[in-house]
């Protein structure tokens, strides 16, 4: 029987593998995770649902298909509807009281950007006695980057996915330094938006309808393939948009001296660009939505506070779990112990497969985000390990143009204790203090365990054995 020799395949722990290769033993080691703690039978009951596989074709079959075309620019009082004194909010549902600091750095701004409070007192005492309306993006079909506040006069852009009927939006990019969506609230934050309402929003307006709809998914494939990961590197994204348009913004009847302004703000912002691919992704995964059976992740986001995860079986329900600081890098002399829990909807780039996922396809990234070039592409080799799918347009050039990996799982999160890896700025903790850095994080793994045990609920089993009649004794 040993004629050739032992054959060893080693899983788990290194202990006995290392042990052979000290006696110079040949062995094949195989990485093995046990499932997180406490889901294995939500694990069996999931994975054993005859719905599962079928369901999860079609969600992640939808999610890939989805189109994103840019088809409009408006303030949020027309396109969703908001009304004086209902401001939205990154992540999921939240009020005053829990708000982090950069939460009601960006609150308070947005109340003397609309004209509801006289300073800073007034807007830190009428939102703490509940004199605004607070609700997630999520809710009206949006996503706004960091801490994501959209007030009525904030113009938006607004995407359609013609495959699927579907719209989202996202407000425009401020650009860099003092902003409002990292908290910052002082007298150029608020000056900065209304230029930005007055003169970059009607002017992106007219270009996208002299031009038409503007491919955006396109541009996101292209940028992929020159060094951009779509989430917190959007270098070649945002000068590809601005050439599409430029001409149209010429054209369109803008004065020259604003067509000059304009050009000059979303040239100078590198940034500028993460405000279309995040709406670009949430026609994606909400494509997804609704599908019962489906394990498919449809949003990760997260309000400075909480970390929330919705899922295509379980509809709009939020699992959620305290929001954890991101490891990075810092800017000037802030630390850790400057930086606020993550925050954002922008993890919304992840959950469609790039930002994070694609970090192989953007290796200059860690000079943003810390580590080496080797983590960047041990990041999205690792999270083929949790999706089904590579996505078909997506291509990363160092994998041979591998597809994206595509279409988080919960039941592969749970079997393998592989959480998802999401890429971001790190907003100081201190309201007004604005962005103190960039690094990594990942989700709590209780809010997989949370929709787990969901979705082990629903299955017909479950429900079955919910619904047989009591034995009486």
């Amino acid at each position: 029987m040993l004629e050739a020799g032992p054959r060893v395949v080693a899983a788990g722990v290194d202990l006995f593998a290392d042990a052979l290769d000290a006696q110079a033993v040949p062995v094949t080691r195989v990485e093995w995770r046990p499932p997180m703690d406490g889901t294995a039978d939500d694990l069996a009951t999931v994975v054993g649902d005859p719905r599962r596989a079928t369901a999860n074709e079609t969600a992640v079959s939808r999610m890939v298909a989805s189109e994103a075309r840019l088809v409009d620019v408006g303030p949020a009082s027309e396109v969703l509807g908001l009304e004086r004194g209902t401001f939205l909010h990154a992540g999921p549902p939240l009020d005053w009281e829990r708000a982090s600091g950069p939460m009601r750095g960006a609150l308070v701004g947005a109340m003397l950007f609309e004209g509801l409070a006289a300073d800073v007192d007034e807007a830190e005492r009428r939102l703490a006695g509940g004199e605004a309306t607070l609700e997630p993006c999520h809710h009206h079909g949006a996503v706004g980057p960091m801490a994501g506040v959209v007030s009525p006069s904030m113009w938006m852009f607004v995407l359609e996915d013609p495959v699927h009927g579907r719209t989202a939006a996202c407000s425009l990019n401020e650009g860099l330094g003092k902003v409002l969506r990292y908290g910052a609230f002082g007298p150029e934050v608020v000056e900065r938006l209304r230029w930005m309402s007055a003169v970059l929003g009607p002017a992106l307006a007219g270009a996208v309808r002299h031009h038409g709809p503007v491919d955006v998914k396109a541009i996101v494939t292209q940028m992929l393939q020159m060094g951009d990961e779509g989430h917190n590197r959007n270098r070649a994204g945002t000068p590809l948009f601005l050439r599409e348009i430029v001409a149209d913004l010429v054209e369109s009847g803008t004065s020259t001296t604003d067509v000059a302004e304009v050009a000059r703000f979303v040239g100078g912002n590198d940034h500028f660009f993460l405000n279309l691919v995040m709406p670009a992704c949430k026609l994606a995964t909400d494509a997804a939505r609704d599908v019962p059976g489906a394990t498919v992740v449809t949003a990760m986001a997260r309000n400075g506070t909480d970390f929330g995860i919705q899922v295509s079986g379980t509809g709009d329900r939020w699992f959620t779990g305290p929001a954890e600081v991101p490891d990075g890098l810092y800017l000037g002399g802030y630390g850790p112990d400057d930086a606020n829990p993550d925050i954002g909807d922008s993890a919304i780039t992840e959950t469609a497969g790039i930002g994070g996922f694609a970090m192989a396809a953007a290796p200059a990234i860690v000079r943003f985000v810390g580590g080496e070039v080797a983590d960047a592409l041990a990041a999205t080799q690792r999270m083929y390990e949790i999706t089904l799918a590579e996505s078909p347009a997506f291509g990363v050039p160092v994998l041979g143009f591998r597809g994206t990996p595509t279409g988080i799982d919960v039941t592969r999160v749970a079997r393998t204790g592989i959480l998802p890896q999401i890429n971001t700025g790190i907003a100081g903790r201190v309201a007004g203090t604005g962005q103190v850095g960039a690094g990594l994080v990942t989700p709590p793994p209780g809010v997989f365990r949370e929709a787990l045990a969901a979705l082990a609920g629903l299955a017909p089993q479950a429900v079955l054995a919910s619904q047989a009649p009591a034995v009486r004794g």
